[in-house]
């Protein structure tokens, strides 16, 4: 019998990562949009918190915020 693997909240996991790259940064939500403006990227800082807080953003996001606070290496467990 093939055993399940145990159940992933995915949501939790992505948002998790982000924080913790931003807390390890020192960074608030205020600096990420500072951050993001400087790549090009117009948010406010509402809708980051919004974003983040529900976990539910796309790939493209993740990434454009990753780039924006210059994370290079990304450990995911």
């Amino acid at each position: 019998m093939v055993k399940k693997p145990p159940e992933v909240d995915w949501t939790q996991k992505v948002k998790g990562i982000l924080k913790a790259e931003l807390k390890r940064r020192n960074m608030t939500y205020a600096d990420l949009v500072e951050a993001l403006a400087k790549i090009g990227i117009e948010d406010t800082e509402v809708n980051i918190r919004n974003k983040v807080s529900r976990g539910m953003f796309t790939a493209v996001f993740f990434l454009q915020c990753l780039e924006a606070i210059d994370v290079r290496e990304l450990r995911l467990s």
